[in-house]
């Protein structure tokens, strides 16, 4: 057992300024932090999307989509605001195998963190850049996501992270919105004990300094199902959860609270056009309840140009080599029904 350390890397502040966003871009991003605070806030009727690859593999047909999604956003402006998943991490149950761009910029090659750094960094400015839309990450590793800071509109912490200190205190520091995921085994406490800990001030070591945070007032819930005891698919989204949610979360002493409806994961068993489904059950639900229609503030849906999956070596432009996604046609469907129906 030993640990080998082979290159010191690159410090985010240096990376940034290598490759750093227009001066354009980073004007534009205080207006598009605005919005997406004034819609978790409740001051904005519009609902947040936040769509895009489970993970992003590769930059042209990441980038083809998310031109796809600009143009989608024209159409649907005033009911809906689509952030762009471009997840460059990807975390493993087991710790093996591909874990995103950053580990792996070439998906069938051996890890290069250094090129992946550059990698994420250029995809990311790339759909900023040539979309007007800012992006969203999960922050699998927490000292990892400044060199992403300038770019990034939307933050989510994943289920299996979501009990960790670390992750927690990081979250209430950072100056965008944190979703933080129920873990896989369903906690509602878990989930909001999460939420909580990101909502206030902390004190903590972070890249070798002593920091301090003012707090997140914008980390929020996402709701993505469970895997229960039997070791099966357990929804969250359904109209008697979203209930006992709305009275435990608005009971309690939450800034802002709000919830992301995740379509795809355990609440859809990775059946990715079941997405289509879980959103219009969700939207029927607000209808019905002034409580969850104030609480539930969007969507979160796996999405890519093709339908499904594929091995890595599969070699189909635009389809996920991680889990199902729905294909593009559908997308575009469920965004303008979505529109309609908000």
């Amino acid at each position: 057992m030993s640990m080998k350390f082979k290159r010191l890397l690159p410090i985010p502040k240096d990376i940034r300024e290598e490759m750093p966003l227009s001066k354009e871009a980073a004007a534009r991003k205080a207006d598009f932090d605005a919005q997406v605070a004034a819609i978790l806030r409740g001051e904005d009727p519009r609902l947040l999307l936040i769509i895009g690859p489970c993970s992003a593999d590769r930059e042209d047909s990441v980038l083809d989509y998310a031109l796809r999604l600009a143009k989608l956003q024209e159409r649907v402006a005033d009911k809906l605001l689509i952030i762009p998943r471009v997840y460059t991490n990807k975390p493993r149950t087991k710790g093996t195998g591909y874990k995103g761009l950053l580990h792996n910029p070439d998906p069938e090659g051996a890890p290069d963190l250094l090129e992946g750094i550059k990698a994420i960094r250029r995809m990311h400015l790339r759909v900023v850049e040539e979309t007007g839309m800012f992006t969203a990450d999960e922050m699998l590793y927490p000292t990892n996501y400044q060199y992403l800071i300038d770019v990034l509109a939307y933050i989510a912490v994943g289920a299996r992270s979501v009990e960790n200190q670390e992750h927690r205190l990081v979250a209430s520091g950072v100056t965008m919105p944190v979703g933080m995921k129920n873990p896989t085994g369903g906690s509602t406490d878990v989930m909001l004990n999460s939420i909580y800990a990101a909502q206030q001030p902390q004190t903590f070591i972070f890249r070798n300094w002593e920091v301090e945070t003012t707090g997140n007032p914008l980390a929020h819930a996402v709701l993505r199902g469970y895997i229960g005891e039997d070791g099966l698919n357990y929804p969250n989204y359904h109209y008697e959860y979203l209930e006992r949610l709305t009275a435990k979360y608005t009971e309690a002493d939450f800034a802002n609270p709000a919830a992301i409806i995740d379509c795809n994961h355990d609440n859809s068993g990775k059946r990715p056009l079941e997405q289509v489904r879980i959103c219009k059950e969700v939207l029927d639900s607000m209808r019905r309840s002034d409580a969850i229609r104030k609480l539930v503030r969007g969507f979160m849906v796996e999405s890519y140009i093709e339908d499904g999956a594929q091995p890595i070596d599969g070699g189909v432009y635009g389809k996920s080599i991680t889990d199902p996604c729905l294909g593009w046609e559908e997308t575009a469907r469920l965004a303008l029904d979505l529109a309609e129906r908000a």
